[in-house]
């Protein structure tokens, strides 16, 4: 079959050169030629790197580059997109070579091709439909349920966030040729007048971290590292070339290290400590697949003739790793051997009765990993899990995640059935899945982002919900998905936590280290199930971000390492995507962000904060513009309240921002629920989720918030259900009443006045509680008795449109109000814990423009643990 379709190929080659020399421009046999010649090449390309990747993975031999290109692989729509794109710049490629010969000189494609013979060879591969605004008339109740694919969202501009569609820019690429060719595919080209250095070498020298010299965080839980994931797994997939050898010149790209399409290899330095042998002078690394009528083919959609990525998932919080990103996904996952509205699940295995994903039906499995890591031939494997996200075996962790959600949806669609006995699957399916996005963007924007970009960016971005703007675009940008949203791989502990009932290491199954945990589903159906891995993401604390220990070296040495195989470094692959994306360099995007530009090494030093990072980075960048935006972004301190600094707390508030303004279906806009069924929304707990859908008995009642067992966890009894009353078609409304808990020092008050003085500790008169007298009402402070980590929690209702509370602790914002407008009065909430020492003074301050205070306000807090 090869050997015809080269011969084919050779064929079509040399008349389409006859066919040039013989015209003066293009025919449509011509172009016609090109095309089947293009589609030859890239499909004989596509049926090699499939035939050569199956035998790898049932011979047991693959590589860590074969599971991170095999994870990253394009598939359904996805995969149809990356092949029409790469269609088209095959043929296009092909007719500019031919007319190069013939000029006898280097010319553009555009100087020969017109736009009309474009729009043709665009046509005939695939690319035009990629480009073309969906038909949002046919689709059934778009006003009440979202798309699988997200088209329509947006009713004007019908693809905004919808998946399969480019990431936008906020700033211009930067491409070396301009166009399309990544920073530094040439070594020896100078950027601002300097080289780049090797991605490999600045891993080595600015973020290596031996396991054992690990900081933990004392405030958030690996679960905050772990959410993290699970979110940027809802809104961004960058697809790899499905390719593994190069369409110009048949070079395999794990056997070389030349630069030629797809292959970007990233470069191992001489002095490497871990090559110390020389056995290896690179590590394997595919470009991302470029967009139809993106590079060189750019400008047959008017457009700039840049190379842009593509985005294989909606922009929004919809909860798409649960349930799939496009039509045929979305309805492999369901269960429709019954009219229930279920989720698939597994029919082999459960964890102790409960619920396990659904086993993939490829005949490779890149999951049997057991013999290998447990050094037992005759171990007995099980196949890859499925999920609405090809990621999802990633680790255990997100695995888990994974698990918790699919059980979550199939106990909503049980009660809900109960609610509404008339309801049909369908219904079921779309209003549990609807609830279930309410979830995500409660618990991402009240619960979590907070924790990530501090108070000050929650305020200045993300406080109340301005309400939907069909004029905001919500796509995901290239360097949130690129850069800015992969903070948390510095946040991630060198093992996957698994937790007895006491919360202590488990006995029988021990935490393995995270590159033993990588693509083993058998750990859940072998190992403990689900209790054990969930325990340790909320009883253990993530790892904390210093500028002395950024990256774990079971990250930075051991990524997919299952075998002796050549294993990779998630640093260098940061940067190395960076560069193949085009991403302008650190202070450029500082400009964006209203931020300072260092000129030299004391500017640097200033920004952030360290002299001896500044030096290092300038003796391998030389000035700080070449800096690569993921080091900068994760190299700068901490923003008060955060876990990021300045620059990527910029960028992430941004995009958030952009995806809950520009999305139609967000959960606070006018007529996507109803007023009783936000009201139940805005109490969602994912402690509650966690107890309803798993062993455990008792967990912390906020899971980002990390404190030890022995101060106190929450019974699950105690923590309310979820209350689905106000989806009962003509029932009763109104969720349960909130539930307190006051320990040692503690205090809970109401405002007890309307219209408070703004911009002063406001004063809460009424005592329900105030053990010790910790709270002043006269001053409106509660004064630290003794030092230690305490818990503070407000809400209040404001009866004027634009107000906000900010708690604050000796003058410093600690949490800016999440808010939410509802009819005729805003609810402005928040808690958060905090570390205290004895005298520290903490007060709630009403905004100048927020001082409709009603009375029902209430401030309470209590002392957890000493440390």
């Amino acid at each position: 079959m090869n050997r015809f379709l080269c011969l084919l190929a050779a064929v079509l080659y040399l008349s389409l050169q006859c066919q040039v020399n013989a015209e003066s421009h293009l025919s449509r046999s011509t172009i016609e030629r090109a095309v089947i010649e293009a589609k030859a090449t890239v499909d004989s390309a596509y049926e090699y790197s499939r035939r050569v990747s199956v035998e790898r993975v049932r011979r047991n031999a693959v590589s860590p580059s074969d599971i991170l290109r095999l994870l990253k692989q394009p598939v359904g729509q996805t995969r149809n997109a990356v092949r029409a794109a790469d269609y088209m710049h095959n043929a296009v490629n092909l007719i500019q070579t031919s007319l190069q010969r013939r000029q006898k000189r280097s010319i553009n494609a555009t100087d020969l091709i017109s736009e009309e013979d474009l729009k043709l060879i665009a046509d005939l591969t695939g690319c035009s439909p990629r480009h073309r605004p969906p038909t949002c008339t046919t689709i059934d109740n778009l006003d009440k349920f979202r798309t699988a694919s997200s088209a329509c969202n947006n009713k004007k501009n019908t693809r905004w966030g919808s998946s399969n569609t480019p990431f936008t820019r906020w700033l211009p690429a930067e491409y070396q040729d301009q166009i399309s060719l990544p920073k530094g595919w040439d070594s020896a080209h100078n950027i601002n007048g300097h080289l780049l250095p090797l991605v490999r070498e600045v891993s080595n020298r600015i973020l290596q971290t031996a396991n054992s010299d690990v900081e933990s965080d004392t405030i958030y839980t690996h679960l905050v590292t772990i959410f993290g994931q699970w979110t940027d797994h809802d809104l961004t997939f960058t697809p790899h070339s499905p390719v593994i050898r190069s369409y110009s010149n048949g070079i395999d790209c794990d056997k070389s290290c030349d630069n030629t399409e797809p292959c970007f290899p990233i470069e191992v330095p001489q002095d490497d400590p871990r090559f110390v042998n020389k056995t290896h002078k690179c590590m394997p690394f595919f470009r991302s697949a470029a967009a139809c009528g993106s590079g060189n083919s750019g400008h047959i959609f008017g457009a700039s003739t840049v190379r842009q990525q593509m985005n294989s998932l909606t922009a929004f919080l919809d909860v798409g790793q649960v349930y799939g990103a496009e039509d045929n996904k979305a309805g492999f996952l369901r269960d429709l051997t019954s009219d229930q509205g279920r989720m698939r699940v597994n029919k082999q295995y459960t964890d102790n009765s409960r619920e396990l994903l659904p086993f993939s039906t490829m005949v490779t499995n890149m999951c049997a990993t057991r013999a290998r890591i447990t050094d037992d031939p005759y171990a007995e494997e099980v196949p890859c899990f499925v999920a609405g996200d090809e990621r999802s075996n990633e680790q255990i962790g997100l695995t888990a995640l994974h698990t918790l959600f699919l059980r979550e949806h199939n106990r909503l669609v049980y009660h809900l059935a109960h609610v509404n006995t008339h309801w049909d699957g369908e219904r079921l399916y779309q209003e549990a899945r609807k609830i279930m996005g309410g979830y995500s963007q409660v618990l991402t924007f009240r619960d979590y982002l907070g924790h990530i970009v501090g108070p000050d960016f929650i305020a200045s971005h993300l406080s109340t919900y301005p309400g939907y703007d069909e004029d905001v675009d919500p796509s995901i940008s290239n360097v949130f998905a690129t850069a800015a949203y992969r903070f948390a791989h510095l946040m991630v502990q060198p093992k996957m936590f698994r937790l007895n009932e006491t919360y202590e290491e488990h006995p029988v199954y021990p935490s393995p280290l995270l590159h033993k945990a990588f693509f083993t589903p058998w750990r859940i159906v072998f190992e403990g199930g689900l209790d054990p891995i969930i325990r340790g993401l909320v009883g253990h604390p993530a790892k904390l971000n210093t500028q002395d220990h950024m990256m774990s070296d079971e990250l930075r040495d051991r990524l997919f390492k299952f075998t002796s195989e050549l294993a990779l470094d998630l640093a260098a692959l940061n940067m190395q995507r960076g560069r193949d994306h085009g991403l302008p360099g650190y202070n450029k995007w500082r400009r964006l962000c209203g931020l300072t530009q260092p000129r030299n090494l004391e500017e640097l030093a200033e920004v952030l904060n360290n002299t001896k990072m500044a030096e290092k980075l300038l003796d391998l960048y030389k000035t700080p513009d070449n800096i690569d935006v993921w080091l900068g972004g994760v190299a700068e301190p901490f923003v008060p309240g955060g876990r990021v600094g300045p620059l990527f707390a910029c960028l992430i508030a941004r995009q958030f921002q952009q995806i809950r303004q520009g999305d139609r279906l967000w959960w606070e806009n006018n007529g996507v629920f109803t007023e009783a069924q936000k009201k139940s929304l805005r109490e969602t707990s994912l402690a509650r989720i966690i107890c309803d859908n798993t062993g455990i008995t008792e967990v912390p009642k906020n899971p980002f918030l990390y404190r030890p067992r022995g101060y106190g966890y929450t019974q699950c009894e105690k923590i309310p259900a979820f209350d689905l009353s106000p989806w009962k078609e003509h029932g009763p409304y109104g969720p349960p009443g909130p539930h307190f808990t006051f320990e040692q020092v503690a205090f809970s008050m109401r405002l007890g006045n309307d219209i408070p003085e703004a911009g002063m500790p406001l004063h809460f008169s009424e005592a329900i509680y105030n053990g010790q007298n910790s709270y002043n009402p006269k001053t409106g402070m509660f004064t630290c008795p003794h030092p230690g980590v305490y818990e503070f929690q407000f809400h209040c209702t404001i009866f004027q449109k634009d107000g906000s509370i900010d708690l604050m602790r000796n003058e410093h914002l600690l949490v800016h109000s999440f808010t939410t407008w509802q009819t005729g009065y805003l609810t402005a909430s928040g808690n958060t814990y905090i570390k205290l020492n004895k005298g520290d003074y903490v007060y709630l301050v009403a905004n100048h423009d927020g001082n409709g205070l009603n009375h029902d306000c209430y401030f309470s807090g209590h002392f957890l643990f000493s440390e």
